[in-house]
């Protein structure tokens, strides 16, 4: 016999949980993002609509600055190539390389964005 048996069928479980209880909480978030930027044609990264245990962390996902970057991009009056390569040069690895994902730093990623744009 296993021990914990019907585990599978708990986690089956969740996922209808899941569905019942945390993606109606953040459709609303998600409809204002694409209502924010139309233009976007990613799917909304999960971190834009929910936070972190602080609200401190100051890093995103890198699908989460690559879904801003034609916002960005016009709201700086640079081109949308300009912001992916500063994406692209912010890229920071996963803690000791294995511990969860590649991830850009929102201050450094914005004071890049300012120096460019002071450029000219």
């Amino acid at each position: 016999r296993r021990v914990g048996g019907g585990g599978v069928h708990r986690a089956h479980r969740l996922g209808g949980l899941r569905a019942r209880l945390v993606e109606p909480a953040l459709a609303e978030p998600r409809d204002q993002l694409r209502g924010a930027d139309p233009g976007a044609r990613l799917p909304v990264p999960s971190d834009l609509v929910t936070a972190s245990a602080s609200g401190l962390d100051p890093h995103i996902s890198v699908s989460a600055a690559l879904y801003q970057a034609q916002r960005v991009a016009q709201a700086r009056g640079v081109t949308d190539d300009v912001v992916r390569t500063l994406i692209a040069r912010h890229v920071e690895p996963p803690t000791f390389g294995v511990l969860g994902e590649s991830r850009i730093n929102v201050l450094r990623l914005n004071l890049d964005l300012d120096r460019t744009a002071a450029k000219g």
